[in-house]
């Protein structure tokens, strides 16, 4: 049986992303900040809820030690969760507002690398997602005819950047662990305030693909549903 660990698995890409994961026959640790909603989530789709908080390192750790005493290994990791960050406009975006945004989608998946590494060399074939953005992309946010160069968005935009480094560092730091960077494409979710174009089924078709790789797929690399995307 496959464990799989998903962070901000209660609603969006996340949910949906845990039903396509445990209809491949997955055993899914739904994780969510909110308890009750975590479970709530969990029993109706026939998940395990987790507790666990991104932002908090004994949150982090506790989730962890659940993981460990109930399975003692850990066989894919999906860095799902994340915010969009704060300030309607550059000029309004703060270094509190830069802080909150890099500390859930920087330094979470930091912090759930961290925690959950000695778990994820326990497997046999460990895997890890890391859901960004084409928007975290230099290529694609300097190509006038791409989607994500319409955008200006200086918090989420650089976390991202930042998210695709961190793929390529921790790939290259674990060989044996497939470590790769998902670009979900422009989803309907809370987000965006659902403004994306997309199904929240098609948002996650590069995210699952990626959850289902062996030990003989890509590593350190970002990818779209369409394929291999440039950083």
């Amino acid at each position: 049986m496959t464990i799989t660990l998903i962070t901000g698995a209660n609603k969006g890409l996340g949910l949906q992303t845990a039903r396509e994961l445990l209809a491949a026959g997955h055993t899914v640790y739904l994780g969510a900040r909110d308890a009750q909603r975590g479970q709530e989530v969990a029993a109706s789709i026939g998940a395990r809820p987790l507790l666990i908080d991104i932002t908090d390192d004994a949150s982090v750790q506790a989730a962890a030690a659940v993981v460990r005493a109930e399975e003692g290994h850990l066989d894919v990791l999906v860095n799902n969760a994340g915010i969009a960050g704060s300030g309607p406009t550059p000029r309004d975006v703060s270094g509190p507002d830069m802080v909150r945004t890099f500390d859930t989608n920087v330094f979470g998946i930091v912090r759930m690398m961290h925690a959950f590494l000695p778990l994820l060399e326990a497997s046999t074939s460990p895997v890890v997602v890391n859901v960004s953005s084409g928007l975290g992309s230099f290529a694609l946010t300097t190509d006038p005819d791409n989607i994500a160069a319409q955008f200006t968005l200086v918090a989420y935009s650089s976390s991202k950047a930042a998210v695709n480094m961190l793929t390529l560092q921790y790939a290259r730091a674990f060989p044996g662990i497939r470590i790769n960077a998902v670009d979900p494409g422009y989803t309907a979710t809370d987000l965006n305030g659902h403004r994306g174009t997309q199904t929240v089924e098609q948002g996650a078709v590069a995210i699952v693909r990626m959850a289902l790789i062996g030990a003989d797929g890509p590593t350190g690399t970002l990818v779209d549903a369409a394929g291999v995307e440039p950083w």
